[in-house]
């Protein structure tokens, strides 16, 4: 099955997935950059992007998963119950995750450089966790859902995950939701290309 046929729901994972991918593996870099530069940090842009994280990723992403995806999957591929018991946990670990990394910016933002090194290493743990999750679910779990699922199990997630508009990954055709334009350009601002807008690392 081609991305072009792929049923709506897979394409919004997928797309969201990529969006948030693509700012986790490039925030640390561009933190590495601007330390080794000595440029001060935006903490209004990395709180605008751990905004982000907590506002669709973790409440509405993983919400539809854990509450259509995966009990769908549960039910017609029993052999996927601890997997789908290990993306479960994760799910449950990242809302708690996201508040002690904003806590920690936090940290870092009010006493100065010594919290800094904290920072940046519960970003790196919150990162590689990710993705790695993103992976199995598109390597473990939507395979398992495009081969399964009926037509009325797609009509169902794709009104579900169709239903939001994620303004890191936004459908073709649709404009971003205006409540959430600004924190898109304050994100996009400051991550570098070819992601964001600002000059590529190293330009």
């Amino acid at each position: 099955m081609s991305a072009l046929t792929m049923p709506l729901a897979v394409r919004v994972i997928r797309a969201e997935h990529d969006a948030l991918a693509a700012m986790l593996r490039t925030l640390p870099l561009l933190l590495a950059a601007q330390r080794l530069a000595l440029v001060p940090p935006d903490f209004g842009a990395l709180r605008a992007m751990l905004f982000y994280v907590d506002e669709f990723p973790e409440r509405l992403h993983h919400k539809k998963e854990s509450e259509l995806l995966f009990p769908k999957l549960r039910a017609l591929v029993p052999g996927l119950r601890g997997t789908l018991d290990d993306l479960e946990m994760d799910h449950a670990q990242g809302e708690r995750a996201i508040r002690e990394l904003q806590h920690s910016l936090l940290a870092w933002e009010q006493m100065g450089e010594s919290r800094r090194d904290k920072f940046e290493q519960q970003l790196r743990v919150y990162s590689t966790r990710y993705l790695r999750h993103m992976k199995r679910e598109e390597t473990e779990i939507l395979p398992h859902a495009v081969r399964h699922f009926s037509a009325d199990d797609w009509a169902e997630l794709d009104e579900a995950f169709g239903g939001h508009q994620d303004p890191l990954a936004p459908r073709a055709g649709q404009a971003v939701d205006e409540a959430y334009a600004p924190l898109r350009q304050r994100i996009l601002a400051e991550l570098p290309a070819p992601f964001g807008w600002g000059p590529a690392l190293g330009a």
